[in-house]
């Protein structure tokens, strides 16, 4: 087993003061490993960055198609939105075209991270609703998927038809038996697999097309579109995933999830990423994330949404440049 590598350094003036290390992967869709730093096989649960695996039933079932789901609702089914009035508001009107309402949700409310919507419920004197979590997209997608196979309303169970076909669909996607699972944020379960099984399933992501004659293979392309024509409903302004999504001409999809795992889908190089910090920091996962974007060819260092993650500059209360966070040698090379 090998160790985790340092992927990223904070430099303050001729010292590096901190680092952070981790695990990395590329992979082609026929599973064999690019590049690698750390170790290949360390297993993690992926958090937010599989909801695009999570979403594949929802088409492959036939309910998006069903429900009459435009890329926006795919867009919204993988994201991890700030709960701004564009997520919001798209999320309520998708449950009341299925007759339900937020009441139906089971991921939870927490406050949103879009600073007009947080202080706007602020002053209103009101609590944020299940709506405003991040993941009501990717819910909505269950409820949808589970009312098109008439299942019983507790979706995020882990015997439930909904997460049973999510399991399925993302051991097929990763290449092996999922070793086990915690429940997520929103409650919903998080199959744990390797780090190069999450980089298969990217690039199978990744050379999936909606011409094919493969049912999942039209699905994933389908998604994948989604994200890269809709990145503001994927995050949302001045996060990581929307910036680096425009910055890249929408030419591919990345996608963060909790305690730093970043995902990163590349049709036109038909590849996939997935990177692990082991301390959960995120100012380091996009920080490498953005180097092996920049690595393999599809993303501009110089594009200041990049360097914003790649290079940026440390400043005291003075506004005085103290230091940088910057890729390892080891990445960036």
């Amino acid at each position: 087993m090998a160790e985790a590598e340092i992927l990223v350094e904070v430099w303050r003036g001729p010292l590096a003061e901190s680092v952070h290390r981790g695990h990395a992967v590329v992979s082609d869709a026929r599973g064999q490993v690019v590049a690698a730093w750390g170790d290949p096989d360390k297993v993690i649960l992926p958090r937010s960055s599989v909801k695009m695996l999570q979403a594949l039933p929802l088409i492959e079932s036939g309910a998006a198609d069903a429900a009459g789901l435009r890329p926006e609702h795919l867009a919204l089914a993988c994201a991890s939105h700030q709960g701004a009035a564009m997520h919001t508001t798209r999320v309520l009107r998708w449950l009341a075209a299925l007759d339900l309402s937020e009441h139906d949700l089971r991921c939870g409310a927490h406050p949103p991270q879009d600073d007009d919507t947080r202080h706007a419920l602020i002053c209103a004197g009101h609590a944020p609703g299940q709506a405003h979590n991040n993941c009501s997209g990717k819910h909505a997608g269950f409820l949808t998927l589970t009312r098109h196979l008439r299942a019983g309303p507790e979706y995020v169970e882990p015997e439930h038809p909904v997460q049973r076909a999510v399991r399925a669909t993302f051991e097929e996607m990763t290449g092996a038996p999922s070793p086990g699972f915690g429940f997520d944020g929103c409650s919903a379960p998080n199959f744990a697999c390797t780090l190069s099984g999450l980089a298969r399933a990217m690039a199978r992501m990744a050379a999936a097309r909606e011409d094919a004659g493969d049912g999942r293979a039209r699905a994933a392309a389908r998604l994948v579109a989604a994200m890269r024509a809709h990145p503001e409903l994927v995050a949302g302004e001045g996060r990581a995933c929307t910036e680096l999504m425009r910055a890249m001409g929408g030419h591919v999809a990345v996608k963060t999830g909790a305690e730093a795992v970043f995902t990163a889908i590349l049709p036109k190089q038909g590849l996939g990423i997935a990177l692990k910090i082991e301390d959960g920091g995120t100012r380091a996962s996009e920080c490498a994330i953005a180097a092996i974007l920049a690595r393999f060819g599809a993303l501009d260092p110089a594009h200041p949404a990049a360097a914003r993650r790649l290079n940026p500059t440390l400043r005291n209360w003075r506004g005085h440049e103290t230091g940088a966070i910057r890729p390892a040698v080891a990445l960036a090379g």
